[in-house]
Parts: structure tokens; C-alpha cells; sequence
């Protein structure tokens, strides 16, 4: 990591970059692959598999049969932990169900609004170098209660054929039960067009590659929506004079760990204490069977000492992390200061761990800067909030003449003759 005692405020942005992403050199080659599966289908994807996975599928959906075999062979231990992050997952985002008010904005005029679940929405689970079974409870158990009527997961194949057991596990205990073992831009194109075994689907949720990322942002263009847009994980950790450096040192590597593209940021009052992280970092890189990947995270990644609590706002609201740790006594008192983040661990002993995996809070975030403008995936992002509202006539006489000035000053005739009619029709 690179150490900034204190650089001006000028310098900020340029310290604070994130490692280079463009993916305009990508979109050429995934936009092929998404005309391929959206004109062959099923036969593209299973091509694409043999190609980017290493195998040749028979059969593209998992059966109710694979799902009982994977569950045996998930240790009881796992399957017990998983079952309690779903359980905390749930109780999070049930609370977040509105209750719906209706509101009479004058006499007669009453306005109210109803959350409904997007019909169908796909959910993208990557492979790759760990099998991510945890983004299946976040993406699944809201959808789920949201009342989603048709959930569709795609996940890719291992290099037998099969599915990772623990995400079957995941997947069956949420409720879902359309899985497909295609990954890549190949499944984002399946889930975003439909093919004869995969759905269309309404809305594209999920993290991923390159590839992934680009093939979201790409549909999304065709009018399927997606989740946010998505980057590299990122994490910022603000450390006082009360921090411990091991505790500190572990957060940091809890994300560089996730690949060479990731990126942490370390805050501290104190050049010492700064020193004192970095070396423990160093100290636990080395035990780390994923060092590699962390090391060259770490490449990427800043260690800045500011001058109190003040500027260590300024730096957190500029940089906007994906996920921010506060190790510094009395965290409640920084809340108000927080404008840009997407969610924020409190305290010396809430590791952002907790937060990937199982307090209940979700961990798809936004990155690269998106927490400025974006919130993290919750129950909100797969409903629908269609309003409403009806009129007595003594509400149209109320609010008639109002509507009627505004549609004459627009010039919208037909607007003003919708009002008029049953206003005079009231007269008779």
C-alpha cells in the first residue's frame, strides 16, 4: 500500500482512484455473444459452455434430483450456518415491507401506492474462483418475499457439469426453483432474451467478471433492467487511535482477497498507527492461500493519514466506498457525517464479513463510486410501486377548476375537456 501523510485536498482524487476499468474494448465481443444467444438459443449456450467452462452439458437446467444429491453432500455445519444467514436475510428485508398509507390530498381526492413484485426476475450467481452461495440467499430471499413470480438463477458449471452443492443448497432453501448451470455474458443474454429453456426475464441481478458487468450494461440498453451498475469490491476502513491493527489488518485483506482488481483504502489520525496496520497486513498476506490475488489488491490500494474525524468525512464522502468500516470509539457520532456509502460496519468488533455473509444486511452494493447515486440491492429493487387514486365527485369539483387552469396554460385541450365534461356532467 502507498502511505499519504496528510495530502492536500487537490490530491484526494487522484490518491482515491480506482484501478482503471475500461470495458469499451469488451463490448464487441460480448455484444457478439448476446446476438448469438439471442438468435441460436439453447444451442449457443451449450457452444459457449464447451468454450468458456470446459465442458459439454447435456441438459442445461438442474433437476430436483441434483438438488437432493447436492444437499447431502453439504456438511451439516455449513447447511446450519446457511440456514441462520437466511433466517437473519429474511427478518432484514421483511422489515423493509411498506405499509401502504393512503393519503386524501384534499376532500374527496384520495392517493395511496401498492408495492408489487416484478413478475420475472433473473438472478446471475458466479463461479469462478469461489463459489459465491451467499449472493444466492441475498438475490433469492428478496425476491422471494418481495412476491416475485418467477425466479430464475443461472450460475455456472464446475468441470464435471455440475453445480457448486452449497449453491443448490442456498437456491432450494430461498425457494428457487428454475437453476441453470450457464455463466458468463452467455447467461445474462439467456436470461435477458429467453432461449428454449431459460426464461426471459424482467429485471438482471447479480455480480460478476468483466464480461458479466458489460452484457448487463449492454441489455440494459435493449430495456431490460438491471440491479446498479457494478465494479471490483472496495473497501475503506477509517482507524483510530483505538483501533487494533490485527482487527484492521484483516478487514483490508477480507476484500483484497477478492481479486487483483479489488481495491482497500486504510484512514488513519496517525502515521504510526497507519505503519502498525501495514505491517500487520503484511504479517497476514503471507498466511493466506489466496495471497496472490491480495497482494496485488493491496498494489492497487492507498493508506492516507488525515487530521481529525472532519477530514476523515471529507475523504469518505469524496471516495464514496462500497463498504465502509468505522474502527473508532463512539462510531455512533460519525453517522450523520456519512453521505456516500453503500454500507458501513460500526465499532471494533462488526468485521464487514458479517455483512457478505449473514447479519441480515445485503451485500451487493454499489461500487466504483456508485454509492453517491445508487442504494445496495434491498426488497425495493424487486418490486414495482404503482400509485393511485380515486376521486368522489365532490373531489372533482375540488380539484377541477385547478386542473382545468393548468391544462388551458399547456395548451392540452383534451386535458382540460377530460375535467370539464364531468364537471358540468355534475351540474345536470
Amino acid at each position: 500500500m502507498q502511505l499519504y501523510v496528510q495530502p492536500p485536498a487537490e490530491k484526494w482524487q487522484s490518491i482515491l482512484a480506482r484501478p482503471a476499468q475500461d470495458l469499451r474494448e469488451l463490448e464487441a465481443p460480448v455484444s457478439a455473444i448476446l446476438q448469438e444467444v439471442a438468435t441460436r438459443g439453447d444451442d449457443a449456450l451449450l457452444d459457449f459452455t464447451a468454450r468458456f467452462d470446459g465442458v459439454r452439458l447435456a441438459e442445461l437446467a438442474v433437476s430436483a434430483e441434483e438438488i437432493a444429491v447436492a444437499t447431502e453432500q453439504v456438511s451439516p455445519a455449513l447447511q446450519e450456518a446457511i440456514r441462520t444467514a437466511k433466517q437473519n436475510i429474511e427478518a432484514f428485508h421483511r422489515a423493509q415491507q411498506d405499509a401502504t398509507p393512503t393519503v386524501e390530498t384534499m376532500p374527496g381526492v384520495r392517493c395511496w401506492r401498492r408495492s408489487v413484485g416484478i413478475e420475472r426476475v433473473g438472478l446471475y450467481v458466479p463461479g469462478g474462483t469461489a463459489p459465491l452461495f451467499s449472493t444466492v440467499l441475498m438475490l433469492a430471499v428478496p425476491a422471494v418475499l418481495a412476491g416475485c413470480r418467477e425466479v430464475v438463477l443461472c450460475t455456472p458449471p464446475q468441470k464435471d457439469g455440475s453445480v457448486h452443492p452449497a449453491i443448490l443448497y442456498a437456491a432450494q432453501l430461498a425457494g428457487v426453483r428454475q437453476i441453470f448451470r450457464v455463466g458468463g455474458a452467455q447467461a445474462i443474454a439467456a436470461m435477458a432474451y429467453g432461449t428454449e429453456s431459460i426464461p426471459a426475464t424482467y429485471k438482471i441481478f447479480g455480480p460478476g467478471n468483466a464480461y458479466v458487468t458489460v452484457a448487463k450494461q449492454l441489455v440494459s440498453k435493449a430495456g431490460v433492467a438491471i440491479d446498479m451498475p457494478a465494479g471490483p469490491s472496495e473497501v475503506m476502513v477509517v482507524a483510530d487511535e483505538s483501533a487494533r491493527p490485527e482487527f484492521v489488518a484483516a478487514d483490508l485483506l477480507s476484500q483484497a482477497e477478492h481479486g487483483a482488481d479489488s481495491q482497500v483504502v486504510l484512514v488513519c489520525y496517525s502515521e504510526q498507527m497507519a505503519q502498525a496496520v501495514m505491517a500487520a497486513t503484511d504479517t497476514q498476506l503471507a498466511q493466506l492461500p489466496r495471497k496472490d490475488f491480495a497482494a496485488a489488491s493491496l498494489a492497487n490500494s492507498a493508506a492516507i493519514v488525515v487530521a481529525n474525524q472532519a477530514q476523515a468525512l471529507e475523504v469518505i464522502n469524496a471516495y464514496g466506498p462500497e463498504h465502509l468500516i468505522l474502527a473508532v470509539e463512539q462510531a455512533e457520532t460519525w453517522v450523520e457525517g456519512i453521505i456516500n456509502a453503500g454500507s458501513v460496519f460500526m465499532g471494533h468488533y462488526t468485521p464487514e464479513s458479517v455483512g457478505d455473509y449473514a447479519s441480515g444486511t445485503n451485500h451487493t452494493l454499489p461500487t466504483n463510486g456508485f454509492a453517491r447515486a445508487y442504494s445496495g440491492v434491498s426488497l425495493d429493487s424487486f418490486v414495482r410501486k404503482i400509485t393511485f387514486q380515486q376521486l368522489t365527485p365532490e373531489g372533482l369539483q375540488n380539484i377541477g377548476p385547478t386542473v382545468e387552469t393548468m391544462a388551458a396554460a399547456e395548451y392540452l385541450d383534451a386535458h382540460k375537456l377530460a375535467v370539464s365534461i364531468r364537471l358540468a356532467s355534475l351540474k345536470d
